[in-house]
């Protein structure tokens, strides 16, 4: 099993780890166009090897994709962040050329790659691999719903002042500020909807709280988060090259499901050894359903500053 990680910063170097750790994959490759950058990352990662119990290979490369030919999953993590007196039109862009090379550098060398798409802004960007690339759609997931619902369960968990692994939930929606959809009515905590326990004012904090989960980070850290992000991909990559039919929330092209249609934006799915291998529809109530739509109007939008 062979992942390749472009972009060798703080979200795709956790990820590194993160699957090194694991351990259920042969070799990790990163990829960076900063000379060197990626095989320093590399080599670092490697001497955790003895002390943190791991046999993966871990090489870097610059620009040169060769070293990733083969993959069987590969990770996009590279573009760049939102400046100060950049607009949106020139943020998308930016990273949708990046994606776009870089996508198209990774079939060349791993045409049955599954690919799974990190890049900002999330949703638009998977959609922009789908519409160049030619892969199945199974083969393109974006990773946004497995991390806010990472962070909508830390917040829940929060709440009800229990450990994490007590609780349950989900978010679909896009994935920026104004688009997640964190499902309170569905959460559970042992199977108990938290509702039981949470008031509707605290739920709403919540729900608040996760939205701006990333923005809450950047400003801490005067930076983008990259632990939880870098999990949260690993936990994709695993699903998928251990075949374990986890449900996810991830980033999907829709075709009708949700009465949504020709937009990625994140919804329940099935992972294994074939990708995205199944959408899940779950029964939202009106108020759900609304802010679904909603979300979905935002991400039109959003594509539609794309250039093909």
């Amino acid at each position: 099993m062979k992942v390749t990680i472009v972009g060798a910063g703080a979200v795709g170097a956790s990820c590194a780890e993160y699957v090194a750790i694991k351990n259920f994959a042969s070799e990790v490759v990163l990829v960076d166009i900063k000379e060197g950058y990626a095989e320093g990352k590399a080599m670092d990662l490697m001497q955790t090897a003895t002390l943190n119990g791991f046999d993966t290979k871990i090489t870097g490369s610059t620009s040169d994709y060769s070293k990733s030919a083969n993959s069987d999953i590969a990770v996009i993590t590279s573009g760049i962040p939102r400046k100060p007196g950049m607009t949106r039109e020139e943020l998308i862009g930016i990273n949708a050329g990046i994606v776009k090379d870089v996508s198209s550098n990774l079939i060349q060398h791993s045409p049955n790659v599954t690919i799974i798409v990190v890049s900002n802004p999330m949703d638009t960007m998977t959609y922009l691999v789908h519409k160049t690339t030619g892969l199945p759609k199974n083969r393109i997931i974006g990773m946004g719903g497995a991390l806010d619902s990472a962070r909508f369960k830390y917040r829940l968990s929060e709440a009800l002042e229990c450990p994490p692994s007590d609780v349950d939930g989900m978010v679909i929606g896009g994935h920026s500020d104004t688009g997640m959809v964190p499902l309170t009515r569905l959460a559970t905590r042992n199977s108990v909807p938290v509702t039981a326990f949470l008031s509707e004012e605290r739920l709403e904090q919540v729900s608040e709280d996760t939205k701006v989960g990333g923005a809450t980070l950047t400003k801490l850290l005067g930076t983008s988060a990259w632990y939880a992000p870098g999990a949260a991909v690993s936990a994709l990559v695993q699903a998928i090259a251990c075949d374990q039919k986890k449900m996810f929330p991830c980033s999907a092209l829709l075709e009708g499901e949700y009465g949504i249609n020709d937009i990625c934006i994140g919804v329940p799915a099935i992972l294994g050894k074939n990708g995205l291998e199944k959408i899940v529809e779950i029964k939202l109530d009106d108020k759900e359903m609304a802010k679904m739509k909603e979300s979905a109007e935002g991400v039109k939008k959003t594509n539609a500053l794309l250039e093909f």
